[in-house]
């Protein structure tokens, strides 16, 4: 029932798209934009390419600042929509879905359920983060595995020290008490923390990789 809810609105959110053609990835793209492929058999049996265009400046241009996805079809803009966007195509759905990061998800979902991820344009930085897991497995899965430390130690150190500020705020302390954190570091270092893991959610987007509690809740 939610499902269907959420393909309803999401139906509502699609505008048809004017035709234009599809701009090839540029070199100097790979924070600003993603690109993805699916190729797929029409009901006529003709084989077609669907592409994904996300350009995430358009972030600043929506009223939620999550930004659109543009649909084309062989080369042409078909369709568009606020993300996130559920786009009709044979056989299943085209999901997408950002962070403030990058995407959390692009993937072809078939009315069976299966879901698999559309394949990234080789000059994105998706594209070239797939180049290096593949070609390169065992250092792909050490940055993987520093992106979480970076993302784990500063929510460790950092959280602490909100909590502190927020249980000074005069009706919060009346109501609960003040707490002292264990954790206090100059402005420089809890700057660099930010830094870090921001960094760490960027690599992260480039998988597609996302979690509520690490990534942030868009």
């Amino acid at each position: 029932m939610i499902k269907d809810w959420k393909r309803r609105n999401a139906a509502r959110r699609i505008k048809e798209g004017n035709g234009r053609p599809l701009k090839p990835f540029r070199s100097w793209q790979p924070l600003s934009r993603a690109l993805f492929y699916l190729p797929l058999t029409n009901d006529d049996g003709r084989q077609a390419v669907y592409a994904v265009d996300v350009p995430y400046w358009q972030q600043f241009l929506t009223q939620d600042g999550k930004g659109r996805a543009h649909l084309y079809l062989d080369g042409r803009h078909h369709s568009e929509s606020t993300l996130p966007a559920m786009f009709p195509v044979p056989g299943g759905m085209i999901e997408v879905a950002s962070t403030t990061f990058g995407l959390k998800r692009c993937h072809h979902v078939t009315a069976e359920g299966a879901a698999r991820r559309l394949t990234p344009d080789e000059r994105s930085a998706e594209g070239r983060r797939a180049r290096l897991d593949r070609d390169h497995p065992a250092l792909s899965r050490w940055i993987g595995v520093l992106s979480l430390v970076l993302l784990i130690v500063p929510v460790l150190l950092v959280i602490p020290q909100v909590i502190e500020a927020v249980s000074h705020v005069p009706p919060m302390a009346q109501r609960f008490g003040t707490f002292t954190s264990p954790v206090d570091l100059p402005l420089w270092l809890n700057s660099a923390l930010g830094l870090c893991a921001s960094t760490a959610s960027i690599e992260r987007a480039t998988r597609l990789r996302w979690n509520a509690l690490l990534d942030g809740s868009n």
